[in-house]
């Protein structure tokens, strides 16, 4: 196979990863006609990070907070996608190494974003659920609903408080907004579904290992949100580091033992730099070094963005928060440099605008921090779905998750509770062998 893009008289942008960083540069350098921009992705829609716990709780479809990367660019004619994983960079060539071969570059942009960190526990790796991307969310759902199913058919109450209940690790942003949602799911839905059920046997102990949940927000915030999730009847444990999940038990540093057969996993998250740069210019969490106008150090026409990379600047001396905001706005910045420097002016450094950041606990329970504000319960609320609601991408589905919320607030439920396993199609190579096979 090949990439088959065509070649130009214009420069190419070559940009690896479809995320929020990577999609914000290509929506803005694509309006110019005088660059070709190859968008490289391993799968051909985008995806909003932020409600991934909705999905695999079953309140919101994989469709809504997702959206088809050629339906962003049907009418950039200068915009080329390619579908396919990236292995490595070679600067001395200016290209990199895909599934479909070698692709040249004139400016590489690695905006590959993050994924889970189990920081070397192999046993948590194995067993742990991870939560992202869309197909784990899925997967979460799948688990989570097929438990409750298994729960019917047992005949001792410990196997069914494990198959029941679950252990969520991790105290940021996700890892309360799915134990508070999981919690109103036990008060409202699932007796409901499973009125066979006694659901004061279903624990949801969320473990956090310094001194407070959502740490990176004001002292305010963590507290409320702390005492929301208690109120919700989630057991909080903060200064607990786990260390251990042999599938029905999760242990701690600290000697604390919990019985569940579900470990949710949202403590951390690492880097995915690409292979071929100097080993120099990778640091902690495997992010890339980049200068002030994110080009990476060391090289003239690669830079990176977002979550893979790291710039000291103003207070943000060990880099920018892994968060959405951040990556849009080193892509957005990028692009309007890549102009100035292609229309003879001088490149901009980056600063870094932080807007605040906000987490939703459960139904009319969110806490914000603004820079000039902090505010906590139902306008609290109804701020983050707003925000939430306008950075989706595609109006359609705004639309719809609009409706999903509608729908659940006045009903206190959804139908979206489907256990959908997904089923391999053999190609029609593998049915010739296999027909091979059985002619010999």
């Amino acid at each position: 196979m090949l990439p088959n893009i065509p070649d130009t008289n214009f420069k190419r942008v070559v940009i690896v990863g479809a995320g929020f960083g990577g999609l914000a540069l290509a929506r803005e350098i694509a309006k110019r006609d005088d660059l070709q921009v190859v968008l490289i992705d391993r799968n051909n829609y985008h995806q909003f990070q932020p409600l991934f716990y909705q999905v695999a709780m079953a309140g919101l479809e994989p469709s809504s907070i997702s959206f088809p990367l050629r339906k962003v660019f049907q009418s950039k004619k200068n915009v080329h996608i390619r579908i396919t994983e990236v292995h490595g960079v070679n600067p001395d060539r200016k290209s990199v190494d895909t599934d479909l071969g070698e692709i040249t570059y004139d400016y590489l942009v690695i905006a590959t974003g993050a994924s889970t960190n189990y920081f070397g526990m192999k046993e948590i790796e194995e067993r742990a659920i991870p939560m992202k991307t869309v197909s784990e969310a899925l997967a979460l759902r799948n688990r989570i609903l097929q438990n409750f199913e298994d729960a019917l058919s047992v005949d001792s109450d410990d196997q069914r408080e494990g198959l029941m209940s679950v252990v969520v690790v991790g105290g940021g942003p996700t890892g309360v907004e799915l134990s508070g949602t999981l919690a109103e799911m036990r008060s409202f839905i699932l007796p409901k579904d499973y009125p066979e059920l006694d659901f004061s046997g279903m624990q949801i102990h969320l473990l956090e290992g310094s001194d407070k949940v959502l740490g990176a927000m004001s002292a305010e915030s963590a507290t409320k949100s702390k005492k929301y999730l208690e109120e919700m009847g989630v057991i909080v444990h903060t200064g607990q580091v786990v260390t251990g999940f042999d599938g029905k038990y999760v242990t701690t540093k600290q000697g604390l033992k919990l019985r569940a057969d579900n470990l949710v996993w949202a403590a951390g998250i690492k880097a995915n730099p690409l292979n071929g740069l100097n080993p120099e210019v990778i640091v902690r969490g495997g992010r890339i070094k980049v200068d002030q106008y994110n080009r990476v150090e060391g090289y003239d026409n690669v830079f990176a963005l977002g979550d893979v990379a790291t710039m000291s600047e103003g207070k943000w001396e060990n880099g920018h928060p892994q968060l959405a905001q951040p990556a849009m706005q080193q892509g957005k910045a990028l692009a309007r440099n890549v102009w100035r420097v292609m229309d003879g002016k001088k490149a901009i450094p980056f600063a870094y605008k932080d807007l605040g950041s906000m987490a939703t606990v459960g139904r009319n329970r969110a806490v914000v921090d603004l820079p000039f504000w902090k505010f906590q319960g139902f306008f609290a609320w109804l701020t983050w779905m707003f925000v939430h609601l306008m950075s989706i991408v595609g109006v359609k589905n705004r639309v719809l998750t609009l409706i999903n919320w509608v729908w659940s607030y006045i009903t206190y439920d959804q139908s979206l509770r489907l256990i959908l396993r997904p089923k391999t199609v053999a190609t029609i190579a593998d049915k010739e062998e296999k027909n091979t096979e059985v002619v010999q």
